[in-house]
């Protein structure tokens, strides 16, 4: 997506979220999440991650989505608990589900019908712009956030990730350069996430995630995103010292997106 258009999508989810404020305010949103991380316990995302990493073997996490701005509709028969299911049972070891209505097809409801399916922790993937909607997410069932840093400041990072942290949840912090690599490493985030997608072109280099790897500390687990389509790029990654992937068009275009992971994974 183009910066201009990045910049759009923010602006509307700052009104869009606003708007659901007043139907629900941050009280009452701060009293259900703490609610729902006593009767729904997080499923620890993060540790499911670094738990196949130490293992060895590929920790993916696998996305589910219908849209995106850059690709258009990805999926015509989207079922997320299927989905989720077959994710499941072919090797993921995290669910990402969007749940962006405006740009991506999303709902909250898929976040939540998904990870019932099966036993998999999941992310809230959206664009979170107010701590209301951190809220939101352990309303509806989210084990991990994610937060864009190209999107927020050095504050509001750090005061979302405090707070999701202590709603229980695990935060991946999404990167694309070297400067929000080292804001993100210097705030002492554990999860990195590197958008292999150039925000102004629309561009897709694994290059990016090479280049970057150098830089994310030793404490941090580094998830690669975007671009993973083959075999050899699975390949290569993991000769780089790649432990974790992030992988959605992939699986969303393919007739069983479980297959699709076991083919790419092995």
């Amino acid at each position: 997506m183009t910066r201009d258009l990045l910049a759009g999508i923010v602006s509307f989810k700052r009104d869009e979220v606003a708007a659901r404020r007043q139907e629900l305010p941050a009280s009452e949103a701060r009293r259900r999440a703490e609610q729902a991380r006593l009767d729904d316990p997080a499923r620890g995302f993060e540790a499911a991650l670094r738990a196949r990493a130490a293992a060895g073997v590929p920790a993916v996490i696998a996305e589910i989505k219908q849209a995106s701005p850059s690709q258009g509709l990805l999926r015509t028969a989207f079922e997320p608990p299927a989905i989720a299911r077959s994710y499941a049972g072919c090797g993921a070891a995290c669910l990402s589900v969007l749940t962006d209505g405006q740009f991506f097809h999303g709902a909250l409801a898929d976040l939540r019908a998904a990870r019932a399916a099966c036993s998999l922790p999941a992310l809230r993937k959206d664009f979170i712009v107010d701590e209301w909607q951190l809220y939101e997410a352990r309303m509806h069932g989210a084990d991990c956030v994610l937060l864009i840093a190209a999107v927020l400041d050095d504050a509001q990072l750090a005061g979302f990730g405090a707070l999701a942290r202590a709603l229980d949840m695990d935060v991946l912090v999404e990167v694309h350069g070297s400067d929000e690599l080292e804001r993100a490493a210097r705030l002492g985030f554990s999860l990195i996430g590197v958008n292999n997608r150039n925000l102004r072109s629309f561009d897709v280099s694994l290059e990016t995630t090479l280049d970057l790897l150098p830089q994310v500390p030793s404490t941090a687990l580094l998830v690669t995103e975007s671009g993973i389509r083959t075999r050899a790029d699975v390949v290569r990654m993991r000769a780089a010292g790649v432990a974790a992937f992030l992988v959605g068009e992939a699986f969303m275009r393919a007739p069983d997106p479980g297959a699709a992971l076991r083919e790419l994974f092995g």
